[in-house]
């Protein structure tokens, strides 16, 4: 059996959509160089064109 990783060993990349990192995972073993958003949520928003939401300080309400 492989050894074990830890998550943070994992490789990662920033979504294209939002900006926030995510991580390897095994669904996306065979085509990790293809993926590039960290959700459906966010590569729906980038198909219908919405601008990308990028991390920051909460609104103030």
């Amino acid at each position: 059996m492989p050894k074990m990783r830890r998550k943070g060993d994992l490789p990662q990349k920033m979504c294209a959509q939002c900006g926030r990192p995510f991580a390897w995972r095994k669904k996306w073993e065979r085509v990790w160089d293809e993926v590039r958003y960290c959700s459906d949520a966010c590569r729906r928003a980038a198909q219908r064109g919405e601008p990308a939401r990028l991390p920051g300080p909460p609104a103030s309400r």
